[in-house]
C-alpha cells in the first residue's frame, strides 16, 4: 500500500482517485468542492482540508488541475515543502510544456521525482481505470510512477524527458481536433449530396478516408459504434477542453516555429463552436455546427 495525495477531484480526477483507493492505496484527497470531497470519501479516500495535508509525508502526489497556473501554484504553495524527499509528483493535468518542465525542475531541486502524465480516454475511462497515460520524466521517476499510473489506466507510454508527455498529448489532440472537423465536413457533404450516411460510413471506414474520428467516435448519430452523437452530443470530451488543448498546441507551435495551418484552422472553428454556446457538449457537436453554417 502506498500513501498517495490526490489534488483535483473533478470529472476526471474523482474517478482516478477512486481507482487508486480501490487498488488498496491510502489516498488522501483534496478539492475545493465539498461535493467532490464527499464523493471521494464514498469511494474510499480520506478527505483532507488542504493540498499540503494531502501531500504531507506522501510517497506520491497526483495532481489533476485545470491549467498550468494552478499546477504551479499548488506545487509552490504546498507540494514542494510538504512531500517527503524521494516522493514522486505525478501531474496528470493537461498543461503547457514549459510549465511542465519548470515545475519538474522545482521538484527535483527539492529532492523529489516528477513526471508529467496527461491522459487520454475521457470520463468513462477515468471511472473504469482504462486511461492512457503519456509520461514525461526520467527513467527513475517513470519507474516509481508506473505502479500508481497502472492502477488508473491500462496503457502507459514513456514519451521521454519531462515535458514530453505534455508534448505528446497536445500534438495528439491537435490531430484529433483537425480530423474530427474534417470528418464532420465529409459527413455533412455526403448528406447534402444525397448519400445515405450509413452507406457512406461503410465505404469510408474501409477506404483511405478512414480515421479514429470516424470509426471509433463517429459524429453522425446512428452511424458506427455508439458515441456521444447518439446521446445528443452529451458526455464525452467537452468542446471547451478540445479548445483548451488546441490553444496549447498553437502556443507550442508558435514557440517552436512549427507550421500548423490545419491545427490553427481547427482552433478557429472550435472557438466559434464555443462562442455559439456549445462549450459543454461533446466536441463532435461540430457536426451540427457545420450543418447550421451550410444553410
Amino acid at each position: 500500500m502506498t500513501t498517495i495525495g490526490f489534488i483535483g477531484l473533478g470529472h476526471m480526477g474523482g474517478g482516478m482517485a477512486a481507482n487508486l483507493a480501490k487498488a488498496g492505496h491510502d489516498v488522501r484527497a483534496f478539492d475545493l468542492s465539498a461535493d467532490a470531497l464527499d464523493a471521494s470519501k464514498a469511494a474510499g479516500c480520506l478527505a483532507v482540508a488542504s493540498a499540503a495535508e494531502a501531500a504531507n509525508d506522501a510517497e506520491a502526489v497526483v495532481t489533476m488541475l485545470p491549467a498550468g497556473r494552478h499546477v504551479r501554484e499548488v506545487y509552490e504553495s504546498a507540494l514542494l515543502d510538504a512531500a517527503k524527499p524521494g516522493a514522486v509528483l505525478l501531474d496528470c493535468s493537461t498543461i503547457d510544456v514549459a510549465t511542465a518542465r519548470e515545475v519538474a525542475a522545482l521538484a527535483q531541486g527539492k529532492g523529489l521525482l516528477a513526471v508529467d502524465a496527461p491522459v487520454s480516454g475521457g470520463i468513462a475511462a477515468a471511472n473504469a481505470g482504462t486511461l492512457t497515460f503519456m509520461v514525461g520524466g526520467s527513467a527513475q521517476a517513470f519507474a516509481k510512477a508506473e505502479p500508481i499510473l497502472s492502477a488508473m489506466g491500462k496503457t502507459l507510454i514513456h514519451a521521454g524527458v519531462n515535458g514530453a508527455g505534455q508534448a505528446a498529448k497536445i500534438c495528439n489532440n491537435m490531430l484529433l481536433g483537425a480530423t474530427m472537423t474534417a470528418t464532420c465536413e465529409a459527413f455533412g457533404l455526403a448528406e447534402k449530396l444525397g448519400l445515405d450516411l450509413q452507406t457512406f460510413y461503410d465505404i469510408a471506414s474501409v477506404s483511405s478516408g478512414q480515421s479514429w474520428s470516424m470509426t471509433s467516435y463517429c459524429p453522425a448519430p446512428g452511424v458506427g459504434p455508439e458515441s456521444p452523437a447518439d446521446r445528443d452530443y452529451e458526455g464525452g470530451f467537452a468542446t471547451a477542453l478540445m479548445l483548451k488543448d488546441l490553444k496549447l498546441a498553437m502556443e507550442a507551435a508558435q514557440g517552436a516555429g512549427a507550421a500548423t495551418p490545419m491545427g490553427a484552422k481547427a482552433a478557429e472553428f472550435y472557438q466559434r463552436l464555443a462562442d455559439a454556446g456549445e462549450e459543454g457538449r461533446d466536441f463532435s457537436v461540430m457536426m451540427e455546427f457545420l450543418k447550421r453554417e451550410g444553410r
